[in-house]
């Protein structure tokens, strides 16, 4: 058994079943500073700077410097210091074949609770050209009914004061500050988290800030600072104890914090950027002029689907998005939807053909090997359905047509945050709002548009009929009749339906 660390690379260099990084990583220097680092950041942006380093010297200056905020980063600060960074991405085949890869573009990693000033001054050298965050959805504080940043949230209110920052508002500007003051460049800020206009988000909520924090540091970031916009694909699993007995029992290597994914991965992303970039080109990234159609289209397919296969397929009783997506009743569920109401609130994705890419993403949810847990697919469903699934519902009423396939995704989502499914047996809910959610669920029966009245997450569908009636249909389905009964009614072919109502009779 290998131990994993930079000693270790000499002994898997023999080995013909693992790649090692193909460069001297006591080369690489730090010119990318990135928030978040979790499975998907390891399994995309951090394996694309890899295989660019492996291929030009002149990508050395690009490696990485994570940092990590939440109590639970301190794992990933002790494994990546124990494994100087490295760690072991695993590709996973839909034919059971399994490639592994040893990443090395992570050279060092920053704990910000540790000592938040060695983060400010890792950002304010000038050896960093981007800050990158995925931070998920919720990370960018703004409240969902008003758009507004939330000021009242603790970690703001201690980071507008002068104590030490605590969120990543604070820290990014106060490096943005030093190097204002110097009359330096700033680095620019990517945003590579699943948000519409990701970019765009970033920067209001950033401007925000420091418009409250320094209106002068406002001001210069508004006018200097870069926030291109992104899209980013990659199923990438949360990492279990059976992938790492995997990594010990095929590939003899003991890794604290192996990374499993599918094979697929797309980075579409804004060609915006104040001191230049990596050749990310020459690696496969699109670099475009408008990210816009390309991350409506993951947001609105991908993404969107991903919630209306993993709450119905819960309460039908699997576990994983494969098992959903190899019952040819939620694979007509999911084509319809995409095709019917997804799509249609599309415009052209130069360069995509859209029929292939619903049918490449039906074989990717099917892919056996990835073993996506339905519940990581519905953590934070809250947020998840208010950003991914709403806005779709927001375009087909403005469209006037039909929304009974979401509208059934949606009263899902409300059954499931019952917290019980269909025997009773509990849900492991794992939701930052389920506090307040979970009791407000349990009246679903009595109040059925307890939780649509909320109007941070739906504004005010709660008032729109053509919302309410098949939504309503839906969840009194789901109570009477269960979760395959209910998919089998909403996908009874009656030429002329378009209402829920009409599907129940």
């Amino acid at each position: 058994m290998i131990k994993l660390n930079n000693e270790a690379l000499a002994d898997l260099a023999t080995r013909d079943d693992v790649d090692i990084p193909a460069y001297p990583r006591d080369q690489a220097s730090c010119g990318v500073v990135h928030f978040g680092v979790g499975g998907f950041h390891r399994a995309h942006q951090a394996m694309y700077l890899d295989t660019l380093m492996a291929q030009s010297s002149d990508a050395y200056s690009w490696g990485i410097c994570g940092v990590g905020l939440m109590e639970g980063d301190k794992r990933m600060r002790d494994v990546l210091h124990a494994q100087d960074g490295l760690y072991t991405l695993v590709l996973k085949y839909p034919d059971g074949v399994h490639r592994a890869r040893i990443i090395g573009s992570i050279i060092d990693y920053l704990y910000a609770p540790d000592d938040p000033q060695a983060v400010i001054d890792k950002m304010a050298d000038d050896s960093v050209k981007i800050v990158s965050l995925t931070v998920t959805e919720g990370g960018y504080n703004f409240d969902a009914s008003t758009g507004e940043f939330d000021f009242e949230d603790p970690g703001v209110i201690n980071d507008l004061s002068d104590s030490a920052p605590r969120t990543i508002f604070g820290l990014i500007c106060a490096a943005l500050e030093i190097r204002r003051l110097a009359g330096k460049k700033p680095f620019t800020l990517v945003s590579c988290d699943n948000i519409q206009s990701n970019g765009a988000m970033a920067r209001k909520s950033f401007l925000a800030f420091a418009q409250r924090k320094s209106p002068e540091l406002a001001a210069w970031m508004a006018q200097e600072v870069r926030f291109p916009n992104s899209m980013v694909d990659r199923i990438t699993p949360s990492t279990t104890d059976e992938d790492r007995q995997l990594v010990r029992e095929r590939f003899s290597i003991e890794d604290g914090w192996p990374v499993v994914c599918e094979p697929f991965t797309q980075w579409v992303l804004e060609d915006s950027f104040s001191l230049g970039h990596p050749d990310y080109e020459a690696v496969g990234v699109q670099l475009v002029k408008d990210v816009e159609p390309y991350e409506r289209m993951k947001l609105r397919l991908l993404n969107a689907s991903h919630q209306s296969l993993c709450y119905l397929g819960y309460l039908c009783g699997y576990r994983y998005a494969h098992e959903v997506c190899q019952d040819s009743l939620f694979v007509r569920f999911l084509m319809r939807y995409m095709v019917e109401e997804g799509t249609p609130t599309l415009g052209p994705v130069p360069g995509v053909d859209l029929e292939a890419y619903r049918n490449e993403l039906i074989e990717r949810f099917a892919n056996p090997e990835v073993r996506d847990t339905l519940i990581r697919l519905a953590t934070d469903g809250a947020d998840r359905i208010s950003k991914w699934v709403i806005p779709v519902i927001r375009d087909r009423l403005v469209q006037n047509e039909s929304i009974t396939l979401l509208a059934t995704v949606v009263a899902a989502w409300a059954r499931f945050m019952e917290a019980s499914d269909e025997q009773g047996n509990p849900i492991p809910l794992i939701d930052r709002l389920k506090e307040r959610l979970v009791p407000m669920a349990a009246h679903n029966r009595e109040d059925p548009l307890a939780l649509i009245r909320i109007r941070s997450l739906f504004g005010s569908l709660a008032e729109e009929p053509r919302f309410t009636e098949p939504y309503l249909w839906a969840l009194d389905s789901l109570h009477r009749q269960g979760a395959r009964a209910t998919l089998e009614a909403v996908m009874k072919e009656k030429e002329g339906i378009t209402k829920a109502s009409d599907i129940a009779k």
